[in-house]
């Protein structure tokens, strides 16, 4: 939580796709969009395409993404934190889900590799 408040979620993307980049091996295999629909105090459509190595983050609509995860902002730092469950979120009600749930999965594997 503190990361949001210190650089704010654009920072973020740009960590997340920097670290992805640096460390590649999680990604090495993915041909992958995840689309991101962020609600709150710093809202915003986002897609993280991962091809084959190479993250690459974007300020866009999500319709073409393979996996789009609907959530708040908040929810969304503490899946980055690892302190957010995939499944306990969507059964709760705080992740909406469009496309395939087990690559919203996948990606919940591949953000534990990662520190944010």
């Amino acid at each position: 939580m503190e990361i949001k408040q210190e650089n704010g979620l654009q920072k973020m993307w740009e960590e997340i796709e920097r670290q992805l980049n640096a460390d590649a091996a999680p990604i090495q295999e993915l041909a992958v969009s995840y689309g991101f629909n962020l609600s709150g105090d710093e809202s915003g459509t986002y897609v993280l395409a991962l091809n084959n190595g190479k993250a690459n983050v974007t300020a866009q609509e999500t319709e073409e993404a393979d996996c789009t995860l609907t959530m708040k902002v908040d929810d969304f730092y503490k899946l980055l934190a690892g302190k957010l469950n995939t499944t306990t979120a969507f059964m709760m009600g705080k992740l909406k889900v469009k496309g395939s749930l087990g690559l919203a999965l996948k990606l919940e594997n591949i953000l534990t590799h990662y520190r944010f």
